[in-house]
């Protein structure tokens, strides 16, 4: 059998993402205390017919069974089945706002508020952070969509041949949580402040031009390819699937967009398999036609 252990932030998302899993036919169990993952495993194998594929969700409520995570993670490595760990993240003023929402006592605040919750947490499951081998950063995942990303994620981490995640931000919404690589395109001069490319995005050849011809830019970009080339063979040694390599600028419309579709054609001509999104290329818009609306008002 294959097990997929879930784990990450309290307000994240993983009881959704449980039941995402559970509709793409995994035998899932929430908040299933570490000690028992080994019988959990045996029971699957045990079944009639046999579970091939199961997850379960384990998470910082651990600490209210003294169970550290060093202690969480041995009991992981325990394991005589093949494992993988999926850790699901955002952004705390996210999980503050989430909380603050519906209203509910966060496990490890104090008196259940979300602020001090969210900081003990974020400390306590650091350790396990650092040992997964997946992560998602649902920021800016409506809970809606959440399915339909993880049916995309899920062959992803199936995949023997290392993936490649390029993405545009913009630092006013703050850094993906998830990043495997930070790449600050603010050195460039800003296409916003040019009035015929302010409307336009790094996908629209004029900004794109503007940007990839200023100074440094080039030789900037032609280091970073030669970079993650030379660096993929040793993430993929370390049994590394997923590479997220985040390109940001202010607004996360012009500078870092243009980056991260010209890095992603020059990996592709490598053969390498890359996929690209923007997280904010559609919110800054609509934030500079507020800006520019109240300015004229």
């Amino acid at each position: 059998m294959e097990l997929l252990i879930v784990t990450g932030m309290s307000g994240a998302g993983k009881s959704l993402a449980l039941k995402s899993l559970e509709d793409m036919g995994f035998f899932c169990v929430d908040n299933l205390p570490s000690p028992m993952l080994q019988e959990f495993t045996a029971l699957c194998d045990h079944a009639n017919p046999p579970v091939r594929r199961a997850a379960v969700t384990l998470d910082s409520r651990e600490s209210l069974l003294s169970r550290s995570p060093e202690m969480v993670i041995r009991e992981i490595r325990k394991l005589n089945v093949p494992y993988k760990i999926l850790f699901l993240d955002a952004r705390d003023d996210v999980l503050r706002r989430r909380y603050n929402e519906t209203r509910k006592r966060h496990p490890l605040g104090l008196s259940g508020e979300a602020e001090s919750g969210v900081r003990t947490e974020r400390g306590y499951l650091s350790v396990i952070r650092n040992v997964a081998d997946f992560f998602l950063d649902t920021s800016d995942i409506p809970a809606r969509e959440l399915s339909s990303c993880l049916e995309k994620f899920i062959p992803e981490m199936n995949r023997e041949q290392m993936n490649l995640i390029l993405s545009s931000f913009g630092y006013k919404r703050g850094v993906p949580v998830d990043a495997d690589m930070v790449i600050d395109m603010r050195f460039v001069d800003n296409p916003f402040y040019y009035e015929n490319m302010r409307y336009l995005s790094g996908l629209d050849e004029p900004v794109r031009t503007f940007v990839l011809n200023q100074p440094y830019v080039k030789e900037y970009l032609d280091s970073l390819e030669k970079n993650i080339t030379d660096m993929l063979p040793l993430f993929e040694k370390q049994d590394k699937h997923i590479l997220r390599v985040c390109f940001g600028c202010t607004g996360g419309r012009h500078r870092s967009v243009a980056a991260a579709v010209e890095m992603a054609e020059r990996l592709r001509r490598r053969g390498h398999a890359v996929r690209i999104y923007h997280r904010d290329i559609t919110r800054e818009l609509q934030d500079i036609e507020r800006r520019l609306k109240k300015e004229d008002s």
